[in-house]
């Protein structure tokens, strides 16, 4: 398969004639760079505009994504930047929720000489609501104090329930474990789950930056970043309480995937593997406690996507979207801005595409 080559000027993708020094960022051919620069997450609002959050704003587009009008989301005289690390979602009563941490109250005091995390580490998540699509934004409301990795995806299930994954670093040693949020009334109040704890030791180790999804079954699947060389699946029979926590079958580096219910009833899945395609190894990165107790696969030079039609019992031949060796591009988002057409966006890497699900779904 040949891969369209694009250098990134003035934050425009454009097809490059010359091979920098660098390896180059690649592309499939099948796909196409968005109209806009914004990473993301994306919502669709109820006049069919687009909506995303970065900073201390809130940014529409009524042009699909072409250009962009922002308003503030923070009061004036508070202290708060929303993480690059966020996620949102427009609930069936009309409510726009965001989660995210709060990077104004980032500390780090990491102690290298016995890998732990010192006193006063801390990045709070916080959860911002809205009932009427950006009039009158509140919050931000405190969901917990400790450190968080990340935050990574919200959905809400067909019973109405709203679910939201964080995580924290647990001391002693020091690891991530992962939690989830749930509520019953749009998002007024919120109910913490049960601790998924995986152990480890490492400032990057543990249970780590979750994505879920309901199945058709009414359960709710959740796939964990782990140091294993695979997710591991959580599985919730009510969306509040995880009570099976296992290795799922999925290959994944040590980097987090996004998992999606799209218009079509499939799932789509898009993560690092941890293998260079057409490889069987990669070099391992971590050990001794700093980064992670166990040596894990930290391959992030290419992004692929798969489709499942059966609840993630078996998925199609992953495909390779995007790959520059030596690069990370990971921590993706995808959204479906008109049926059947998927933005792909990364955290890192500025991955900015967009793609037919039937270029790109093959069993």
């Amino acid at each position: 398969m040949k891969f369209l080559v694009y250098s990134h000027l003035c934050g425009l993708a454009v097809l490059s004639t010359t091979i920098a020094s660098a390896a180059p960022l690649t592309l499939h051919p099948k796909t196409s760079p968005l109209p806009t620069e914004r990473q993301g997450p994306f919502i669709h609002l109820s006049d069919n505009r687009f909506m995303t959050a970065e900073g201390v704003s809130m940014a529409t587009s009524a042009d699909g994504g072409k250009t962009w009008k922002e308003k503030a989301i923070i009061a004036p005289g508070v202290s708060f930047d929303i993480s690059r690390e966020r996620t949102l979602l427009r609930t069936k009563e009309g409510t726009i929720l965001l989660a995210c941490m709060n990077l104004k109250e980032r500390v780090w005091n990491w102690n290298s000489k016995i890998n732990e995390a010192g006193p006063g580490t801390r990045l709070p998540t916080y959860l911002l609501c809205v009932p009427d699509e950006g009039v009158r934004w509140e919050g931000p409301k405190l969901m917990h104090e400790e450190w968080t990795g990340a935050v990574r995806d919200m959905i809400q299930m067909t019973n109405g329930r709203i679910v939201f994954v964080s995580q924290y670093l647990a001391p002693n040693p020091s690891r991530h474990v992962t939690v989830t949020y749930s509520s019953d009334d749009d998002g007024r109040t919120w109910k913490r789950s049960n601790v998924i704890d995986l152990g480890g030791h490492g400032h990057h180790d543990g249970a780590i930056e979750g994505t879920l999804e309901q199945l058709n079954d009414g359960r709710v699947r959740m796939l964990l970043r782990t140091t294993y060389g695979a997710f591991w699946d959580a599985i919730s029979e009510d969306g509040i309480y995880w009570t099976t926590i296992r290795k799922s079958n999925i290959p994944a580096a040590t980097a987090p995937a996004i998992l999606q219910r799209v218009g079509s009833g499939r799932l789509v899945l898009v993560w690092n593997r941890p293998y260079p395609e057409g490889k069987t190894e990669y070099k391992l990165q971590g050990g001794k406690g700093a980064w992670a107790e166990r040596p894990a696969p930290n391959h992030r030079g290419e992004l692929s996507i798969a489709f499942s039609e059966d609840d993630g019992k078996g998925w199609s031949k992953p495909v390779v979207i995007a790959r520059q060796p030596g690069a990370s591009l990971a921590y993706p988002y995808v959204f479906e801005s008109e049926p059947g057409n998927l933005w792909i966006t990364t955290m890192q890497g500025g991955i900015r595409l967009q793609l037919k699900e039937a270029d790109f779904f093959v069993k």
